[in-house]
């Protein structure tokens, strides 16, 4: 068996004694800790490929330190749990939570090398580290949104999630995922005309998840009325997304009106990151250890006023624009504890690109010729639609009100490249 790095967590000192004694001889590399707070520790630095945990410390329980874990992301190891005092209900609730296996003390030494070994085959089936709903905090926004959430998933009913771009609705999502069950991001929208029962077999007791509706052409979205329709006989859950309100979907017919019927019965609006600022500070302190876990970077602790100035900031990019701050300041800061001062720092370099992007979108200049000043426009007018619907040319070619082949016409007079 190949050498593994191995937590082993219990209050009594001749217990983990004689377990890193076996597991150092079977050629592991074994890391000890007494309590929760040097096993919390002890997880951001040596990132262990197993841990063996005591359910009964004297700071906080094996359970409680599990499901600690759990809600964080941070399970990308298998953990054994160890009692001597274990009963069923306990073994029960520690493998509900996510726990691989359970030992009664005192351990054999066959039972324990056979668990460990089968533990350790065990990893390569663990999904990797990502952030989720319960890394979201405990504000009352947050809470309220689980809930919500938790209501929905009991059924598998066509889901319309409306939310800010870069934000938490492709997490929700997910949440509603059935635990082992396909997840299937659609981003060939053709397919909808040419293939819709191909992608509801590939997704079939899963999810579909259709990212901004409002993207697909006519002929896509009616393409996405007819798998919505068929969706129950594959046991499918069909979620779309938009940041556009009902309300300016409705008054700028951006979506057709049996889809739109459809969705707009199974509307949910997802919060944005300003409307619960109060919970940043958990989530910064989830990335971090998130990013830790992935790219194999020193851990850095977040010090009192600097979460307080990132909480204080303002987030028009939402999650995916936190996300990019916390691993700016993890990446640059120079010591272990990263300060207000570096927040600063970093918050400018997002500000001076958030200002270069609105001077990238000043009016017109209207001290100019009528063509120049109208070919601007156009410009301007296409090179934004194009952004919006990632350079579909049919749905460019909806919005516009131009026939395709006078539409390529228009973007090469005006200079204007079609990426692929």
């Amino acid at each position: 068996m190949a050498s593994r790095n191995i937590l082993v967590v219990d209050d009594e000192i001749g217990i983990r004694e004689l377990l890193s004694d076996i597991l150092r001889d079977e050629g592991h590399v074994v890391r000890l800790a007494e309590n929760a707070q040097i096993a919390r520790d002890e997880r951001l630095k040596l990132r262990p490929d197993l841990v063996l945990l005591d359910i009964w410390m004297p700071d906080c329980d094996g359970i409680s330190l599990l499901k600690e874990w759990a809600n964080a992301g941070l399970l990308t190891m298998p953990v054994i749990m160890m009692s001597g005092h274990g009963t069923i209900d306990t073994a029960v609730e520690a493998t509900r939570l996510g726990a691989f296996d359970f030992l009664e003390k005192p351990i054999a030494l066959q039972k324990l090398l056979k668990t460990v070994g089968a533990a350790i085959k065990h990893t390569e089936h663990l999904a990797h580290t990502e952030i989720n709903l319960s890394s979201f905090g405990k504000s009352a926004v947050i809470q309220e949104l689980k809930q919500r959430l938790e209501q929905l998933a009991r059924h598998k009913n066509t889901l319309f999630l409306i939310g800010k771009k870069g934000g938490s609705v492709p997490l929700c999502a997910k949440f509603l995922r059935p635990h082992n069950t396909p997840w299937v991001a659609l981003t060939e929208y053709e397919k909808l005309v040419t293939a819709p029962m191909e992608i509801l077999e590939q997704a079939r007791e899963g999810v579909v998840f259709v990212d901004e509706v409002t993207r697909l052409g006519k002929t896509e979205q009616k393409g996405l009325s007819l798998l919505i329709n068929k969706s129950e006989k594959y046991g499918v859950r069909v979620i779309c997304a938009s940041e556009h309100g009902l309300p300016q979907l409705i008054e700028k017919a951006m979506l057709e009106q049996s889809l739109l019927q459809t969705l707009a019965g199974a509307a949910v609006k997802v919060p944005c990151l300003d409307e619960h600022k109060e919970d940043i500070p958990d989530l910064v302190s989830a990335m971090a250890t998130l990013m830790v876990e992935a790219s194999k970077i020193d851990y850095k602790s977040f010090d009192v006023a600097a979460l307080n100035a990132l909480r204080n900031a303002d987030w028009p990019g939402d999650l995916d624009e936190l996300e990019s701050v916390v691993q700016n300041l993890l990446m640059t800061s120079l010591a272990d504890t990263i300060t207000q001062t570096d927040v600063q720092r970093v918050l400018a370099n997002f500000q001076g690109q958030a200002t270069e992007s609105a001077e990238q979108h000043m009016p017109l200049n209207l001290d100019q010729p009528l063509r120049e000043a109208r070919d601007e426009f156009e410009r301007f007018y296409f090179q934004y639609h194009m952004r919006l619907v990632k350079n579909n040319m049919s749905r460019l070619s909806e919005i516009s009100g131009l026939e395709r082949t006078h539409l390529y016409r228009k973007l090469k007079q005006l200079g204007i490249k079609i990426k692929g």
